[in-house]
């Protein structure tokens, strides 16, 4: 006789934060408590017209029993359940992004000594994270592709060098996949970094959905990496904003454990959105269930780079990986092309693709753009395809702009914390020139540092900038004015 009952849901199937905070919206509440709007549609019409209703009713606040307060409360599993996803000893929820994660990753540092060895080109949270810890930091510079004026990663040997110049560093600190999809070597780099006796510090914020398909790259954590940055809302699914920190199993969790824990208390809002919780909680049990949805990401992916290999016109930047050393693998979720091979820069065919045909990218340079197809999305490859080659050509008898290389950074003179604090002030572009900078300076996207604060500003990082930010679309983040043209320097 077939029996009756049901079978249990497995666990990694559910959702129990997102579930918890769903079920409040069942009942009728008087609520005389933050945030402000009170669920109250009708009396925040411009708030309900803009989100609907229902994000309102969901918008409840931290401290709830039932939700995030009490023993083995559904915020609670939903962390554990994260953490067993990505294969880590415990996982942090982070409701500012990436960056936060970053920055607490850096802050815990401190407690193990006072030098971090970093690669050159990390993200500006990185360097904010030096700035609030006061570590000095030993750069590690990645390759670069000359022609693109792309970053890479590091190799193996060139952080066992750095780490080698550094005895007694507080960790390493590495980035993986890039911006453009390079995946590094991260068990040799974790290796080196254990020989070295430090902990290796992982910002995979553009690899969150790494593991969770056969097709894709396992995540940095498989591959001995001790603590992982990962930016969930960028290819994960979750809300912009929303992030995850895991901490792996590895030799150096006990001592920084704690530390951790310390530091999410300092930087986390003591208000997080139950949204951007809930879109987290979300996004893991999307990753884990959805193995044929992301078989269809990867399909759309393949066909956009098949389409442009067909024609000819553009290139695809991955298919030059193999020339780099530092480069293990690529993640096939990304599509980085080079425009300028197919005579337009990539900030105006992103603009273009924008404007006359209302398909976004996610980021330009001046040599090329970069489409991600997020874990479990289905863009319409034919349709990208079509628009990328409807993109104007140079005219007749005309050549294509030449390229904008990216420039070398300037020699460093202080720590980017001192430098940071130190007396200074704005000074024009061109006296900025041999002087020490006071700020990071970012063309955006993608958020990597040209200028640090404690390295001189030289002439062509300088021109670069100011380049950058009169493209269309170009933005230099931490810049004094948006067309650079003063730069904050310390006092001489």
């Amino acid at each position: 006789m077939r029996s009756s009952r049901t079978a249990p849901v497995p666990p990694q199937h559910t959702a129990p934060y997102a579930d918890a905070v769903l079920r409040t919206t069942a009942h009728d509440w008087l609520r005389l408590n933050v945030p402000g709007h009170a669920a109250c549609a009708g009396q925040f019409a411009d708030l309900s017209g803009l989100l609907g209703d229902a994000p309102l009713r969901l918008d409840v606040p931290p401290l709830l029993e039932g939700i995030d307060l009490g023993p083995d409360s559904p915020l609670d599993r939903a962390l554990g359940l994260a953490a067993e996803a990505w294969g880590a000893r415990r996982t942090w929820f982070l409701t500012n992004g990436a960056s936060q994660g970053n920055r607490i990753a850096v802050l815990a540092a401190r407690s193990l000594g006072d030098t971090l060895v970093v690669q050159r080109s990390v993200h500006s949270s990185v360097i904010d994270g030096l700035v609030l810890s006061g570590l000095r930091a030993a750069y590690v510079h990645p390759s670069i592709d000359p022609d693109l004026g792309i970053a890479h990663g590091v190799t193996a040997d060139d952080l066992a060098a750095a780490l080698a110049a550094n005895p007694g560093a507080a960790a390493a600190h590495v980035v993986t996949p890039s911006y453009f999809g390079a995946v590094a070597d991260v068990r040799a780099l974790a290796d080196t970094a254990h020989r070295a006796g430090v902990p290796l510090i992982v910002d995979e914020a553009w690899g969150s959905h790494f593991g969770f398909h056969p097709d894709l790259p396992a995540g940095a954590l498989a591959h001995g990496a001790d603590l992982v940055v990962s930016s969930t809302h960028k290819l994960g699914g979750s809300l912009t904003q929303s992030a995850m920190l895991h901490l792996g199993e590895g030799p150096y969790a006990d001592v920084l454990e704690p530390h951790l824990q310390r530091v999410f208390h300092l930087t986390q809002s003591t208000s997080a959105s139950a949204l951007l919780l809930a879109s987290l909680d979300l996004a893991r049990r999307t990753l884990v269930t959805g193995k044929e949805a992301i078989t269809a990401s990867l399909d759309a992916a393949d066909a956009m780079r098949a389409a442009v290999r067909a024609t000819g016109r553009f290139g695809v930047v991955s298919d030059g990986f193999a020339r780099f050393p530092d480069i293990a693998a690529a993640d096939p979720l990304r599509v980085a092309i080079d425009t300028r091979a197919g005579g337009i820069g990539g900030h105006e065919a992103r603009r273009r693709l924008m404007t006359e045909h209302r398909i976004m990218v996610e980021v330009a340079t001046d040599s090329a753009i970069v489409a991600v197809v997020g874990a479990g999305a289905a863009p319409d490859p034919v349709r990208f395809a079509e628009a990328l080659h409807a993109l104007p050509a140079p005219l007749a008898g005309s050549a294509a702009p030449a390229r904008l290389r990216l420039p070398a950074p300037g020699p460093v003179r202080m720590t980017a914390r001192a430098a940071f604090l130190a007396p200074g002030g704005a000074v024009p572009a061109e006296r900025a020139v041999g002087r020490v900078s006071a700020d990071t300076l970012s063309a955006y996207p993608p958020g990597i540092p040209n200028v640090l604060p404690g390295e001189v500003i030289t002439r062509e990082l300088v021109d670069f900038l100011r380049r950058t930010a009169a493209t269309p679309g170009g933005h230099v983040r931490g810049a004094a004015d948006h067309a650079v043209t003063t730069l904050r320097v310390v006092d001489e």
